[in-house]
């Protein structure tokens, strides 16, 4: 069940540690291709050093870090795309970006936080899910030592093969099921808000709306980053005129918004998937484990008894 998957720290939390470093470095002064270089220098990852490389000869860094990180897990490549299309957003539009980086880093923390939670709501189950997995071979060994051939009865009888039958494809649902539910909690989307913060640097940086709103789409479209809270950013711009005040504010907020729903839906997920995994547990391991140890037993306790008589 992903163990040796998920029992490393998650990705996502090396890129927020990268994009905090970033934010300092920029908001102390350094140069942007100076940054990159810097931090290729500590040996962080591939995909630092692409960028430095693009940044010292003038190329397009955000490209550069897209590329590099185009054969990475899922959620690691979107995560490296979220970076890409803010340092695009505020390469194009002159915006500063260590603020935003440093809200980029936040929210890929909450991310890895989640995955953690997950982690945790894994352990009980899981482990209990291994235990009675290896249960049915202490049963085929317990009954073996007893005398009775259960390996005969399991194969070489129709009741064993039906128990044997159906006991594994309890096991195998049980592990789809498993699977399905971890899937559905897993939170999908690297930086929640970053329409909304992208469209923020933008505004930052001296752009109009449509500016912003044209730059944005072009970055979500070149770097496939989701376009979730678009709608929330269309209403800030509404409240905004309607008030006479600055848009760039009010989108910060809204994307913090975003983002303390999206960790409170995360640790709701964690906490409830805890709960639900001893469904299929109930319903198809444990049943599974009476199935593939304790009929076998007990088929060959009445086939002895009744051949003894």
């Amino acid at each position: 069940m992903r163990r040796g998957a998920r029992a490393r720290a998650p990705a996502i939390e090396a890129i927020a540690g990268l994009a905090q470093r970033l934010a300092v470095l920029l908001a102390a002064g350094v140069a942007p291709s100076a940054v990159w270089r810097h931090l290729a220098d500590g040996g962080t990852s591939a995909v630092v050093a692409a960028a430095a490389e693009a940044a010292s000869e003038g190329e397009n860094v955000a490209a550069a870090i897209a590329r590099a990180s185009a054969h990475a897990q899922p959620a690691e490549r979107a995560a490296w795309s979220a970076l890409a299309a803010m340092w695009f957003v505020a390469v194009e539009s002159g915006a500063p970006l260590a603020d935003s980086l440093r809200s980029t880093a936040d929210a890929f923390r909450s991310l890895a936080q989640t995955e953690r939670d997950l982690d945790v709501a894994l352990a009980g189950p899981t482990s209990t899910a291994r235990l009675v997995s290896v249960l049915p071979v202490i049963g085929l060994l317990f009954g073996a030592g007893m005398g009775f051939d259960i390996m005969h009865t399991l194969f070489g009888t129709v009741p064993g093969l039906a128990c044997l039958v159906i006991g594994g494809l309890l096991m195998v649902a049980a592990r789809l099921w498993n699977r399905a539910m971890i899937r559905r909690a897993t939170p999908t989307d690297p930086s929640p808000g970053l329409v909304v913060d992208l469209i923020a640097v933008a505004m930052a940086g001296g752009s109009s709306g449509e500016r912003a709103r044209a730059v944005v789409a072009e970055a979500t479209e070149r770097f496939g980053v989701s376009v979730v809270g678009a709608d929330a950013a269309e209403s800030v711009f509404a409240l905004a005129r309607r008030a006479g005040v600055p848009v760039a504010e009010l989108m910060h907020s809204e994307a913090e918004r975003i983002r303390v729903d999206a960790r409170a839906a995360g640790q709701r997920s964690a906490a409830t998937l805890a709960v639900r995994l001893m469904m299929p547990l109930a319903l198809c391991v444990l049943p599974a484990f009476m199935l593939l140890a304790v009929a076998p037993l007990m088929i060959s306790i009445i086939s002895s008894t009744i051949t003894a008589m």
